[in-house]
């Protein structure tokens, strides 16, 4: 469904990733773990097209889409929920659900992946006539996530979903990551909390200062001496 070869950021001098080559099929969820500053978000960034790559290529089913505007990207049937949530806090919840949907004009469709949004979201469902910006943390990452499937990707990107969560709420994030991907959706998951991210991957990749350092079958990466000591923390 994607690969990524190749690929090369800079921002200004300093170059963000070196030659970066993944791959996601269709119906996996795959995760990118590393420190920060690794090049995770860059990696996102540079496939849904709010950064320019510098050299490589990036196909989605087939299509070059490295020279592509991000809304025409989304077109394609590609979402991204980004790092911070991005969410507009001055609006309501609704009104952002709503934005999630603003290529599509097929409105019953719209009203029932509003519905199935709502059900993975009961909690975004209680708070739809609320302000975003006054919800809790957990809150915003559920309403951020709800938005990117009201555009009906094929392939989700999730940039850091359970940051500054509380464990109990990464608990109830991750369970609907893999509760959505079960429904159909492909998933690639950039995440700091490498224990999480590894149960339910299917394949992970391992970013270290911007190249790849590990990938495999996410179960055999964690159980790798290297994986557990530097990401899970495991002596």
């Amino acid at each position: 469904m994607l690969e990524v070869r190749d690929l090369s950021v800079s921002y200004g001098a300093i170059r963000a990733l070196h030659g970066v080559s993944l791959r996601v099929e269709r119906g996996e969820i795959v995760t990118l773990i590393g420190s920060n500053g690794a090049g995770k978000t860059t990696t996102l960034r540079a496939i849904s097209g709010l950064v320019k790559a510098q050299a490589g290529t990036i196909a989605y089913e087939g299509q070059s889409i490295a020279k592509l505007a991000a809304h025409e990207i989304v077109k394609l049937g590609m979402s991204h929920a980004p790092e911070g949530r991005g969410i507009f806090p001055l609006m309501t919840v609704e009104e952002n659900l709503e934005l999630g949907a603003y290529i599509r004009h097929d409105h019953s469709e719209i009203a029932k992946d509003r519905e199935m949004a709502l059900t993975l979201f009961p909690r975004v469902r209680e708070r739809l006539k609320q302000v975003a910006g006054t919800l809790s943390g957990g809150e915003q990452q559920m309403v951020a996530i709800a938005r990117a499937l009201m555009a009906r990707p094929k392939l989700l990107l999730l940039d850091e979903p359970s940051l500054g969560l509380a464990p109990q709420i990464v608990q109830t994030i991750f369970k609907i990551i893999r509760d959505i991907n079960q429904r159909g959706t492909t998933i690639l998951l950039v995440e700091q909390n490498a224990h999480m991210a590894l149960q339910i991957a299917h394949r992970a990749y391992v970013l270290e200062t911007g190249a790849i350092a590990m990938e495999g079958d996410a179960k055999e990466l964690a159980k790798s001496d290297e994986v557990r000591k530097a990401y899970l923390g495991v002596a």
